[in-house]
C-alpha cells in the first residue's frame, strides 16, 4: 500500500460505507438531487468553512426516490472537506455514511441519525504511460458516464460496456462494477482514499483492493473503514471492444454484419440493450424507479446447477464464475426469480418487479414520484428471497447498501 498525500477535486459517489467517523474538513452548498427538496428553515451549523445541513431529505438523492432524511447533511467538494466533516462527526460520536450516486441503496423511512457526507469532488485527467497504455485518474464524484464517455473519445478499450451505469467513479471499484463481460477490476491501475482509522490518505494497488465478483475489500472485510476519493483506471488506445457477454455479441452482430463495431458502437448497443430493460436513467420513466439489479448472480457448484437443470422445463443459462475454480458456476438471479413463480409487473404495495426486467425491483408508487416505502421493498425482497430458496435452495444476496436499518 503506497501513501500518498495529494488532494484531488471531485463529485457525488455512493461507497456504500457506513460506521462512526474519524478525522476533519470543510463543504461548500449543497447541491444536486436535492437542491430543489432541501427543507428552506433546515438549520444549518459551521464547524470554520463546513457547512452542515440538517434533516435533509435523502431520497431525491437516490435512483429508488425512498427513504427519509439525514440527520446531518455535508457536501464534501475536497479532500481536506472530507478530513472535516469525518472529525466533525467523530467529536460528536455521530454515525457516518457515505453517499456518491445513490444508485445502489435503500435508504430506511426513518432515514438516517447521523452525518451522511456528500463524495463531491470532481474531475478526471489523462496521460499516457510508458507501455502506451492512457491512465485516466478519476476523482471519486465524477459521474461514470464522463468516465467512459472520456475512454470513448480517447478510443481507449476497457470500460466501453460499462456504459449506462449510473453512479459516480468511487463507487466502482467498492463493488467491483461490472456489466456485458467487464469488470473494472481488470483495469483499475490505483485506488487512493481516506483511512478513517489511521486519518491518513492512503493509495492502493488493484491487487490490494482484493477484487471477485461484486465484491472488494471496501465492501467486505474493510467495510466503513475507507473513503474513496480517487481512481485510476488502465484502458487500451486502439484496443478492440469486449465482446463476450452472449446478449451483447448477438446485438453487435445484428447492427453490424459485415464488420467489427467499434467501441462507441459496442457502448450505444450496450445503452440501447439497457434501456430495453429499464436499466437506463430516463427522465419520468418509472422502470427507472430502481436500485439497478436487486440481487446478484448466485455462484454455485457444478453438483447443484446440473441438479436445477435436470428438475427444470428450461435449462438455465450459467456463466464462468470468475473466481478461478472451475467447479463453480454462475447462475442468472432473474431466471430463478421467475422459475420461482414472479412475473414482470408483480407488486407488493407500492413495490413491483420491473415490467421489463426481472431482477430489477421499482418504486411503483401511486404519483409521479412513485411513493413507495423503503418497508414495502424490503418486504417484496424478502418474498422473493424466500420463494426462491424454498424451491432452489439458493439464498440471494442483495446488491444495494441499506441504510438507516
Amino acid at each position: 500500500m503506497r501513501n500518498r498525500l495529494r488532494s484531488f477535486c471531485c463529485d457525488g459517489l455512493l461507497t456504500g460505507i457506513s460506521g462512526s467517523g474519524r478525522p476533519s474538513a470543510r463543504a461548500g452548498a449543497h447541491s444536486g438531487p436535492a437542491a430543489g427538496d432541501r427543507e428552506s428553515s433546515a438549520p444549518v451549523l459551521y464547524s470554520g468553512s463546513l457547512e452542515i445541513l440538517s434533516n435533509i431529505p435523502l431520497a431525491p438523492l437516490t435512483t429508488f426516490g425512498i427513504g427519509g432524511p439525514a440527520r446531518w447533511f455535508v457536501r464534501a467538494a475536497s479532500e481536506d472537506d472530507i478530513l472535516a466533516a469525518t472529525a466533525w462527526a467523530r467529536e460528536r460520536s455521530l454515525p457516518l455514511f457515505v453517499l456518491g450516486g445513490g444508485s445502489n441503496l435503500v435508504v430506511s423511512d426513518a432515514g438516517f441519525n447521523g452525518l451522511v457526507l456528500h463524495v463531491a469532488l470532481r474531475g478526471i485527467e489523462s496521460e499516457r504511460t510508458a507501455a502506451g497504455e492512457l491512465r485516466l485518474r478519476a476523482a471519486a464524484g465524477e459521474p461514470w458516464e464522463n468516465c467512459v464517455g472520456q475512454a470513448l473519445e480517447a478510443c481507449a478499450a476497457g470500460i466501453e460496456c460499462l456504459s449506462g451505469i449510473p453512479g459516480t467513479a468511487g463507487g466502482t471499484p467498492v463493488q467491483n462494477v461490472g456489466a456485458y463481460g467487464q469488470e473494472v477490476s481488470s483495469v483499475i491501475d490505483a485506488v487512493r482514499a481516506f483511512d478513517l482509522n489511521e486519518r491518513a490518505f492512503v493509495e492502493f494497488t488493484a491487487a490490494e483492493c482484493g477484487f471477485s465478483y461484486r465484491r472488494s475489500r471496501f465492501n467486505t472485510i474493510d467495510r466503513g473503514r475507507f473513503i474513496v476519493t480517487r481512481v485510476d483506471f488502465r484502458l487500451t488506445p486502439g484496443g478492440a471492444p469486449t465482446l463476450r457477454y452472449p446478449e451483447l455479441q448477438r446485438a453487435a452482430e445484428a447492427a453490424y454484419p459485415n464488420r467489427a463495431p467499434s467501441l462507441a458502437e459496442v457502448a450505444a448497443i450496450v445503452r440501447r440493450i439497457r434501456r430495453s430493460k429499464g436499466m437506463l436513467i430516463v427522465e419520468g420513466d418509472p422502470d427507472c424507479r430502481s436500485a439497478g439489479s436487486f440481487f446478484k448472480n448466485p455462484v454455485i457448484s457444478n453438483d447443484l446447477f446440473r441438479q436445477i437443470a435436470a428438475r427444470s422445463a428450461s435449462k438455465p443459462a450459467h456463466f464462468p464464475a470468475g473466481t478461478g475454480d472451475p467447479n463453480l458456476v454462475k447462475i442468472p438471479a432473474a431466471w430463478l426469480i421467475e422459475q420461482a413463480g414472479f412475473a414482470k409487473g408483480y407488486a407488493l404495495g407500492g413495490a413491483a418487479i420491473s415490467s421489463r426486467h426481472t431482477l430489477a425491483l421499482v418504486n411503483k408508487g401511486p404519483n409521479s414520484r412513485g411513493g413507495a416505502t423503503a418497508a414495502e421493498i424490503l418486504a417484496l425482497a424478502g418474498e422473493i428471497s424466500a420463494a426462491v430458496e424454498s424451491r432452489f435452495g439458493i439464498r440471494l444476496e442483495m446488491e444495494p447498501v441499506l441504510v438507516g436499518f
